[in-house]
């Protein structure tokens, strides 16, 4: 089986407009996705990168005018702007990870999770958001949270976070196949290329 390397920051609208996506190629190319929520900021720090609020006007704009242009193309509406913009994801994070350490699947949690910041205006830094998006999963979120906190947990988050920039990451999302890295959802027909080839 075929093994891509999925590196994400949990407050990416991109890793959003891309989600169901990356998931139907992986069903169709019999593909297993390892999901690696990465801490973004320090990867910006260590590759080049600039945060959002720092950005000049017209890269800020750009983005927005991006959006609006993916979102009919793909059937999704998204805020641009929520009221909890790009919070602290360590702990929603951590709680993916901990999802994943006791044997859940990931991919639709990582997904609700994205929807709960960019489309129901929630704050994906508060225990209770990431304890709702468990319960209506029927994930159980209490058990995640108590894991979320362990040593490994935060380890591994850490770990992910270096291994995206020995990887050749700068970016979310980023999927990295047999070393070849393909930053950003709009990649993901050259991504769908590669695994059929």
């Amino acid at each position: 089986m075929k093994r891509l390397d999925y590196y994400f920051w949990l407050n990416s609208d991109w890793a959003l407009l891309g989600a169901d996506r990356l998931a139907l190629l992986a069903d169709r190319h019999g593909v297993q996705v390892n999901y690696k929520p990465v801490d973004l900021l320090d990867v910006y720090a260590r590759t080049g990168g600039i945060p959002l609020p720092q950005r000049s006007v017209q890269r800020r704009n750009y983005r927005e005018q991006e959006l609006r242009r993916w979102m009919p193309l793909l059937g999704m509406r998204i805020n641009v702007t929520p009221r909890h913009m790009c919070p602290d994801a360590s702990l929603a994070s951590r709680f993916l990870i901990a999802a994943a350490l006791l044997g859940h699947p990931v991919a639709r949690l990582h997904k609700d999770i994205l929807a709960a910041q960019w489309c129901h205006e929630q704050d994906i830094s508060q225990a209770d958001v990431l304890l709702d998006v468990a319960a209506r999963l029927s994930l159980p979120g209490p058990v995640m949270l108590q894991r979320a906190a362990q040593p490994d947990a935060q380890q591994q988050y850490r770990r992910y976070t270096d291994e995206a920039v020995s990887a050749g990451v700068f970016g979310s999302p980023s999927y990295v196949l047999a070393g070849e890295v393909f930053w950003g959802q709009d990649r993901l027909e050259f991504l769908d290329r590669a695994l059929a080839a």
